[in-house]
């Protein structure tokens, strides 16, 4: 694979996961009449062209749509933290790792849990990083698959 395909592949997956992380927010605290007009309005105002956020459009989907199951694994990993009083940003952090993880095979869970540790460094306080690798690392040893390739 060409290096500079490879690298802006990983920097528009970034900027997708940035993308989702940030609607996820928003409908976490502003949640829309109508999700697919929100999604679409979100989408469309971002620096790229709207197909450019396409893995960042499935993405919200998919948690959107997981939201029972993967809201399940945070408060069972928060045991000791009421789930009202987890961070926003961080809630939104979670979700969007805690779907990969769970549903997405095509993505290896070490890269879920990077990037949503990255994520966490970007934008949320400093203790938030221990914070949201505390609960990944413990869904890590729930996940069944190789940590380190995908699956397709």
């Amino acid at each position: 694979m060409d290096p500079v395909k490879h690298s802006n592949r990983k920097n528009q997956r970034r900027d997708n996961r940035v993308a989702a992380m940030q609607y996820l927010y928003l409908w976490e605290v502003n949640k829309p009449e109508v999700l697919a007009d929100g999604i679409c309005q979100f989408f469309s105002q971002l620096d790229q062209a709207r197909d450019y956020y396409a893995f960042g459009e499935e993405l919200v989907h998919g948690v959107l749509s997981q939201l029972t199951v993967v809201d399940a694994e945070i408060r069972e990993h928060t045991r000791n933290w009421r789930f009202e009083r987890i961070a926003k940003v961080d809630l939104a952090i979670l979700r969007l790792a805690i779907y990969e993880l769970l549903f997405r095979t095509d993505i290896p869970p070490v890269v879920s849990i990077n990037e949503a540790i990255d994520l966490s460094k970007l934008f949320s306080s400093p203790d938030s990083k221990r914070f949201v690798n505390g609960i990944l690392d413990q869904m890590k040893n729930k996940i069944t698959r190789p940590l380190r390739t995908a699956l397709q």
